[in-house]
C-alpha cells in the first residue's frame, strides 16, 4: 500500500513537471504575444526580392539586441517582392532613415531573422515608414546549384582544352 501511494505520487510529479515544462517552452517559443499588454511600438516595411523561410514573429534585432519583431509577411504583385512589417519597439525610435535591414540565419539550421544596420542621417524612422536599403536572405540551395554549375562548367572547359591523347606510332618494316 506504501509503495503504491509512493509511486503514485511520483508519477503524478512527473506529469505536473511535464506540464509546466511544455508551457514554458510554448511561452519562450510561440511568436505571438499578447500586444496589447506590451510596450508601444511603431510599424516600418521593407522590400525583400526574397525572405526565405522568415517567419511571423522572427525576431528584429540591432547590433544583436532585439528591438522589435516581423509583424506581417505579404506580396507585392507590381514589385514581384516580399512584403514585410516590422513592429519595432517604440523605445528605439532613434534608427535612421538610411539604415539597411538584412535577413540573416540564427546559426546553421537555425531559422531567419532580420537584422537592421544603422545608416548615419539626422531623421529616423517613424511609423509606417520603409527602409529602402535591403538585402534578402541567403538561400544555400542557389549557392549550390552555382558551385555545380560553375564545377561542371570548368570540368567541359578542361576537357574541350585538352589535346588529343596522341601518341606517336612507330612504323613497322
Amino acid at each position: 500500500m506504501r509503495k503504491s501511494r509512493t509511486l503514485n505520487l511520483g508519477t503524478g510529479s512527473f506529469v505536473l513537471l511535464g506540464f509546466a515544462a511544455l508551457f514554458f517552452l510554448t511561452t519562450q517559443t510561440t511568436s505571438r504575444g499578447l500586444t496589447w499588454f506590451g510596450p508601444p511600438r511603431y510599424e516600418v516595411i521593407a522590400k525583400f526580392d526574397n525572405v526565405g523561410d522568415l517567419k511571423v514573429g522572427a525576431p528584429v534585432s540591432m547590433s544583436g539586441v532585439e528591438i522589435g519583431r516581423v509583424a506581417k509577411i505579404d506580396f507585392d504583385s507590381n514589385e514581384y517582392k516580399a512584403v514585410v512589417q516590422l513592429r519595432l519597439n517604440a523605445r528605439f525610435d532613434k534608427i535612421p532613415t538610411d539604415s539597411d535591414a538584412s535577413i540573416y540565419t540564427q546559426g546553421l539550421l537555425g531559422g531567419k531573422f532580420i537584422g537592421i544596420t544603422a545608416g548615419g542621417a539626422d531623421t529616423y524612422l517613424k511609423d509606417q515608414d520603409r527602409i529602402d536599403f535591403t538585402q534578402s536572405a541567403f538561400v544555400l540551395e542557389n549557392l549550390i546549384g552555382q558551385v555545380l554549375a560553375n564545377f561542371t562548367k570548368s570540368k567541359a572547359d578542361e576537357q574541350r582544352a585538352a589535346p588529343a591523347d596522341s601518341k606517336p606510332t612507330e612504323k613497322t618494316k
